[in-house]
């Protein structure tokens, strides 16, 4: 059973927060700092990311941000936009659709793949909770997708072809 108590956030207390949340992932991703992203979290936090497993404390996500967002293929990802949102005030959740866009492998081509967040919020602009929900052999098929176009193209990192080669079945 679930708990649908009131949280006491209204509906404009959790979009403004969201909007706040939003804004940090976007500078985030601008800058490639991941701390100010993490401090959004509660310093218990419990983050389920269902390839990685659940993180449970703010060091714990921060260690593992910084390990998938400075290696391929979360490296080259550019952006993580929700593509739309629902705020929940009987469980104090937004549920957002991400957009996890890698960089133009050089010739304006936009390689994406999407998943569904789910974020309760902790209040004073904090979350307690965070799970994605995903299929990762989308996100590996996006990865492979990108990586064959930029072989195809002539930009093919050194970085991304290990990836290819370990992951994604041999070659580009």
């Amino acid at each position: 059973m679930t708990n649908t108590a009131p949280t006491g956030f209204t509906n404009a207390e959790l979009t403004a927060a969201f909007a706040t949340f939003e804004e940090t992932v976007a500078q985030a991703a601008q800058t490639r700092d991941w701390d100010p992203w993490v401090e959004q979290y509660s310093s218990d936090v419990v983050y389920v990311e269902h390839a990685a497993g659940t993180m449970r404390g703010r060091e714990e996500v921060r260690s593992w941000i910084w390990k998938t967002m400075t290696t391929f293929p979360g490296s080259y990802m550019t952006s993580f936009p929700s593509r739309w949102s629902v705020a929940d005030e009987a469980t104090g959740r937004v549920i957002c659709e991400l957009d996890n866009p890698m960089r133009d492998p050089g010739d304006g081509t936009i390689v994406s793949a999407t998943n569904i967040s789910i974020v309760t919020y902790a209040g004073d602009g904090q979350w307690s909770r965070q799970e994605d929900v995903y299929n990762p052999l989308r996100f590996v098929s996006a990865t492979v997708k990108w990586c064959r176009k930029a072989a195809e193209l002539g930009t093919l990192t050194d970085e991304a072809a290990a990836w290819m080669q370990q992951y994604g079945g041999g070659r580009p």
